[in-house]
This record gives structure tokens, C-alpha cells and sequence, in this order.
């Protein structure tokens, strides 16, 4: 179809598509004239999605952030919320409301807060202001006094409610860190009763890093000059504070490997194996039966291995025990800590939300629109109206000019044309009166 042919339809047309456009005009402004009209106002809010919590100071993932605000869009409408803003705005105890919920019929489908708090729904919207953290709450009333304040309303049983879960939500955590923390310090005082019975039974003694003491023993005794000596009865045993100047021996060697000589730890060593060496002497002076000469530190350190290797088994059993313990410790402190944070977040009353601006008494309506309306019918009108026509012209096809019977090859003999000035007196009145071209 040609652009020419398509107006000389609408052309042809005309009357339907006036009828159609004023039919349309009309329907819009009785439909405005008989809806009751709507008042929008809306209450401000900003999402903390950017600044840390002020107790767990984490933040929210970026690739988590859509999701959340998601979250909060919803949130707003949840039955929840609206059934907060019916009863804080009083509708529970109107009669009004009570009978209009009655004649409704909806007491089959829900009770009487669920159906107010679905009137609240139905006029409430959220939206998040382009390239910003900034959530709008919209509520649309008759009236515009009602829309501000329930807007406001929704806005703070929103923040209600959402301080509400997370408190909720801590505070159920923090009860099952409590109970994990019960658990395993009964468990921690077990183990700790069967490391101590076993050290007891068996004569082991661990240190802080968990080496027996013979072991430490041993160590020390490795890490003294082969050359040395101890003070020895002549007996053959070695005197009780001999083993203790061996072992400060090793440690002050083993410490002038990676200390200088004037380093505080190694001079306190220093002053420590002065005074144990005053101990030997007086022991020697004591006992005359002792003797500067004896077995040397390898005699000694083999004595000691072989005490080690007797008791390896019982050794590693203990430090078996202490491992669990040091492992229920650890679980014991992690658990106990982050009860005592999830406490503290259920008792804080910090929302990650922040009330701006309260919703302004609207001044003017926002339906009906009448200019808006005006646009709407006149646009669909005509929409309809040339839908029609082609439609029409569909069905029942005319001939309008040359060029639509060349287009189904019909034989064209001749064409008349509509003639200017007095040429058109001599035409058909017929043409003059249509203006347009005919072919035979």
C-alpha cells in the first residue's frame, strides 16, 4: 500500500475516525469524572549499603548490593509492614473499615488485618532514585492529608520491621553460639580431666609447646659442648644440681648462636648458672664424698635418650591430649566471642537505614490529569479509529485510483482527471465533485 492510498482510506474514512476519537474523548473524561481522585506523597530513606556496620563493621559486597536493594523494594510491601501501618493508623478498631470488610466477602479468603494490610499494599510503591542509595515510599490516598501521613507511616514501620528481623536474626544466632559454647566447654573440661589423669599416671609433664620434659631435657643436653663436665659423687650419680647447671649450659650455648654477648637473655642465663654453680659447690662441700670428676655430658645425654625413647609411647599419648585440648580451647574462644558479638547486635538498634526528608502534604492531584487524559483519548481515539478503517477498507475494498488497479494488473483504457478553472465545467459532475481521477 502506497502512503496515497493509504490517506485516500483515511480520507474516505473520516467520518468513523471522528466518531471513534470523540467516542474515546468522551469515555475518558466520564471515567475521570467518576473515579475519585488520588493524591501521591512520598516519605525519603537512604540504604547504608556503602558504610560499615557500626558493630560488625562489615559492609555489603558489591556483587551483593543488587540483591539486596531487591530486598528492600519487596520489603516495603511486605504484609508485615502494612499490617504495622493499619494498626498504627487506627484501621483496626474502625467500623468503617469493619463493615466495608464484611459486605467485601473476603472474610472466606483472609482475617480482617491481613485485608487492611492489603489496601495498604495496593497504594504503596518504592522505587530508588536513579544513581543513588535513596529509596522513595510513595502512598496514593483521596485525599491529601491521609497520603503524607500514611506515607510516613510506611516509612517507619519499614525501618521497624527491618531493625526487627536483623535483631531477630542475631539474636536466634547468638542462641546457637551459646549452646556450641556450652557444649564444648564441657567438652574442653573432659579432655582437660583425661590429660591431666594421664600426666599423673604416667609421670609426663608437658611445657607450653608441648614437649615433655625429658625431652627438653635431652635437648638441652645436645646442644652443650661434648667436652664438658658435672659435678659427679663418687658414687657414680651426679649431684642434684648438676642436671640443672647441664642444662643452663646448653641454653646459654644454644643462645650464643643467634644472641651477642652483652644480649639481657643471655647475661640473665649467665647469672642464673653463677648462682646454680654456687649450689654445686656448696652440695660438694656438703657430701665429702663428692668428687670434681664423673661421667661427661655425652654419658649423661645417652642416659637421657634412652629415658626419652622408654617413654616415647606415653609421651606422645599426652601430647596427644593436649592437642584436644588446645583445639577445644581454640573452638571454645572463637564461639564464645562471636556469641557475645551476635548478643551485642541483637541488642543494637542500628538499622543500616536513614530517615531523610518526612512526605510533604501533596497540593495537587495526581489523577485526574486532564491534559494527560486529553493526549491518552485523542491518541487512542485515532489509534482505534484508523485500526478500524483499515480493517474496514480490508473487507470491503473500493477503487480509488490508477495505481491500485495496476497493482492487480487489471487493463487500464483511459483515465479521467479532475480539470481546474473553467475546464471544470465541462467535466462530470461526478469528477468535479470527487476531484480525483477515474480510468475506463
Amino acid at each position: 500500500m502506497s502512503i496515497n492510498q493509504f490517506f485516500r482510506i483515511l480520507w474516505a474514512r473520516r467520518l468513523l475516525i471522528g466518531a471513534t476519537t470523540a467516542i474515546a474523548l468522551l469515555l475518558t473524561m466520564a471515567v475521570a469524572v467518576v473515579m475519585p481522585p488520588r493524591y501521591e506523597a512520598t516519605s525519603r530513606l537512604m540504604l547504608d549499603i556503602v558504610k560499615p556496620d557500626p558493630v560488625t563493621g562489615e559492609t555489603i559486597a558489591a556483587q551483593w548490593a543488587r540483591a539486596y536493594v531487591g530486598t528492600q523494594l519487596q520489603l516495603v510491601t511486605d504484609p508485615r509492614v502494612a499490617s504495622r501501618v493499619a494498626e498504627r493508623a487506627g484501621w483496626t478498631d474502625s467500623a468503617e473499615f469493619a463493615q466495608e470488610y464484611r459486605d467485601s466477602g473476603a472474610a472466606e479468603r483472609m482475617d480482617f488485618q491481613r485485608w487492611l494490610a492489603e489496601r495498604v499494599i495496593e497504594n504503596t510503591t518504592a522505587s530508588m532514585v536513579p544513581g543513588s542509595n535513596i529509596l522513595e515510599i510513595t502512598y496514593a490516598s483521596t485525599t491529601p492529608e491521609p497520603a503524607a501521613e500514611l506515607a510516613d507511616l510506611v516509612r517507619d514501620a519499614y525501618v521497624d520491621q527491618t531493625l526487627e528481623f536483623r535483631q531477630e536474626a542475631a539474636q536466634r544466632n547468638a542462641d546457637w553460639f551459646d549452646q556450641q559454647t556450652q557444649e564444648i566447654q564441657t567438652a574442653l573440661a573432659e579432655a582437660q580431666e583425661a590429660k591431666t589423669d594421664f600426666e599423673r599416671a604416667n609421670g609426663v609433664i608437658l611445657t607450653d609447646d608441648l614437649v615433655d620434659t625429658d625431652t627438653a631435657r635431652l635437648r638441652a643436653l645436645a646442644g652443650s659442648t661434648p667436652a664438658g663436665q658435672v659435678q659427679t659423687m663418687a658414687g657414680g650419680g651426679v649431684a642434684p644440681s648438676a642436671g640443672q647447671l647441664a642444662q643452663i649450659d646448653a641454653a646459654i650455648a644454644a643462645a650464643s648462636r643467634t644472641l651477642g654477648p652483652n644480649h639481657p637473655n643471655l647475661q640473665q642465663l649467665r647469672q642464673q648458672r653463677n648462682a646454680l654453680a654456687s649450689s654445686v659447690a656448696q652440695e660438694s662441700a656438703a657430701q665429702p664424698r663428692m668428687v670434681t670428676t664423673g661421667p661427661s655430658l655425652s654419658s649423661l645425654y645417652s642416659a637421657q635418650q634412652a629415658r626419652v625413647l622408654e617413654n616415647a609411647g606415653a609421651a606422645n599419648e599426652a601430647r596427644r591430649l593436649a592437642t584436644d585440648v588446645l583445639v577445644l580451647r581454640d573452638q571454645y574462644q572463637q564461639t564464645a566471642a562471636r556469641a557475645a558479638q551476635l548478643e551485642q547486635e541483637a541488642r543494637s538498634s542500628e538499622s543500616g537505614l536513614t530517615l531523610l526528608n518526612d512526605a510533604i502534604i501533596p497540593q495537587g492531584k495526581v489523577f485526574p490529569n486532564y491534559p494527560f487524559l486529553l493526549i491518552v483519548s485523542l491518541a487512542a481515539g485515532l489509534g482505534i479509529g484508523v485500526l478500524a478503517a483499515l480493517l474496514l477498507e480490508l473487507f470491503k475494498r473500493r477503487i480509488r485510483g490508477v495505481e491500485e488497479l495496476q497493482l492487480i494488473d487489471a487493463p487500464v483504457l483511459g483515465a479521467m482527471h479532475a480539470q481546474s478553472g473553467s475546464d471544470k465545467q465541462g467535466a462530470s459532475p461526478f469528477a468535479r465533485l470527487r476531484g480525483e481521477s477515474y480510468a475506463t
